[in-house]
């Protein structure tokens, strides 16, 4: 029933995405944030939040925080209410709710999933650093991705384990067979998605975006003492785009997008069932 649910909507993706590229789809950094209300988040249903942070340094074909804002976590969201029987918070016709919450903001523990892309760049206060590992002990959940090469790994695994002492709670490879990898859809690995503008650049030759040194993908997580996955690491990847931009090119969407929702599929009803 899912693998025909999936292919009920990848026939559905390709006839309209003709008709919706001729539109502007949600373009990165084009939209102001639309923070969390102050007085937190009341919303019924499943809502995504978009992590907002400092950049400490730069990564090409990265914009901080702003990374794939909001239409990755908008079709993300679309997507879910359509594949599984997960409850999404809309408001209105196609219009799931999302916000972006910062480290200190009260409102990030009514955040039960966030994302946050470009994380190689960001930098974490102590004061930011105690709130997060507060958020995870109490159930939060974090999904990081599109961050490329040894560099933007130091910086991100610097970083988190200022929230997570390795020594406590390491990073550990998700392996083939573990239970997040069939939790919807059966696939065999996280995929490779690169960005739209080098795919375009490179003709689709290529989908490593630095090279040899991204060649392969890592899909990492931090676990808490019961196994439960609060930080969720995809490395050398860009799934997010495959939400984001499944509509503005059908040989984009074909290549790259089924893939990138089955791995998505899995990890929320992985989560949220656990």
């Amino acid at each position: 029933m899912r693998r025909a649910a999936f292919a009920l909507l990848v026939a559905f993706s390709l006839a309209v995405s003709a008709v919706q590229a001729q539109r502007r789809f949600f373009g990165e950094g084009g939209y102001p944030p639309r923070l969390a209300p102050a007085d937190g988040i009341t919303t019924s249903g499943l809502v995504v939040c978009r992590l907002m942070f400092n950049s400490v340094r730069y990564e090409p074909m990265g914009i901080g925080w702003r990374t794939d804002y909001p239409g990755a976590e908008t079709n993300l969201m679309i997507r879910t209410s359509e594949l599984t029987r997960t409850r999404v918070a809309f408001e209105g016709v196609r219009k799931p709710t999302n916000y972006v919450v910062r480290p200190l903001d009260e409102a990030l523990f009514g955040c039960p999933f966030m994302v946050a892309s470009d994380v190689g760049t960001l930098g974490f206060s102590q004061q930011e650093a105690a709130r997060l590992r507060e958020y995870f002990l109490k159930g939060g959940f974090l999904w990081v991705d599109d961050f490329w090469g040894t560099e933007a790994w130091a910086q991100w695994a610097r970083e988190i384990s200022k929230v997570f002492p390795p020594s406590e709670f390491p990073i550990e490879d998700l392996l083939p067979g573990d239970p997040i990898y069939k939790a919807f859809a059966e696939v065999a690995r996280a995929p490779q998605v690169t960005n739209i503008q080098f795919w375009r650049q490179t003709g689709g030759r290529t989908t490593s975006e630095r090279g040899a040194d991204s060649m392969d993908v890592h899909f990492r997580a931090i676990k808490d003492a019961h196994g439960r996955i609060m930080v969720l690491m995809s490395h050398n990847t860009d799934i997010a785009d495959s939400w984001e931009r499944e509509g503005e090119d059908p040989e984009y969407f074909r290549q790259f997008s089924p893939d990138g929702y089955a791995i998505a599929m899995n990890v929320i009803v992985h989560v949220l069932s656990h």
